[in-house]
């Protein structure tokens, strides 16, 4: 299912390879029948947006969106464990998924990065059990893709297609309301209040190597409240 790639390849951080594969992009989402002809439209108006579109430029916005907070982060886990240790397990028995079906992984990729995920679906010689791991990690994209489109990010249209191919959630309903009504991102908020106190104690010092007296008060970090709301699956 080369959809998958082509959605995989959309979801990563722009590289010139990226642009000069965009017409092959096209026609394949055009040819391979996975997707409605309204997610087809939607999918390759993505891929038009690159046409012509600054390299820098796009791998900016990319760096903004997705990799500057948690709340859209392309970690599957994030979204499920967050910090616990659960997370390393499930990063566990995902990896050692992937090498059952011989897909190996470099030292630096992390096995629940969602284009990892994708590229992975695609080598699945079983549709079947390739749509069963989707709609396991639905409840997470489907709410990607709600917190895109609350933002206006033309990216949710990659999670749509995802919906389109597997299936919405059952709980598709309360994930968009979730999406509707959450605040700022807090890990957003942190960084910001860090740079803000590291420029007050950078003003505050005062003449280069004089001592600087007080204490600085400390940043503290909310606890991170469960994100997805949905019946976590085992499975991933």
């Amino acid at each position: 299912m080369h959809t998958f790639k082509i959605l995989s390849v959309l979801l990563t951080y722009p590289q010139q390879e990226t642009l000069d594969a965009l017409g092959e992009m096209a026609e394949i989402i055009e040819r391979e029948t996975h997707l409605s002809n309204v997610h087809k439209k939607a999918v390759q108006s993505l891929i038009d947006s690159y046409r012509g579109a600054d390299l820098l430029d796009l791998q900016e916005r990319y760096v903004a969106l997705f990799d500057r907070g948690r709340f859209l982060s392309l970690h599957i886990f994030e979204h499920v464990h967050g910090e616990s240790r659960d997370r390393g397990q499930a990063m566990i028995d995902l990896l050692e998924l992937y090498r059952t079906h011989g897909f190996e992984l470099s030292a630096r990729e992390l096995p629940d990065f969602i284009p990892l995920f994708l590229e992975f679906l695609t080598q699945l010689a079983s549709r079947e059990q390739a749509l069963q791991l989707l709609r396991d990690a639905m409840p997470v994209l489907s709410l990607l893709g709600a917190r895109l489109a609350e933002r206006g990010s033309r990216f949710h249209v990659i999670f749509d297609a995802l919906a389109d191919i597997a299936g919405e959630p059952e709980d598709i309903a309360d994930i968009r309301r979730q999406a509707a009504v959450e605040g700022e991102d807090e890990s957003l908020v942190n960084m910001d209040a860090i740079w803000e106190e590291e420029a007050v104690s950078f003003m505050a010092a005062g003449e280069p190597c004089q001592t600087q007296t007080g204490t600085v008060n400390p940043i503290t970090i909310t606890p991170r409240d469960q994100i997805l709301k949905s019946p976590r699956n085992r499975s991933l």
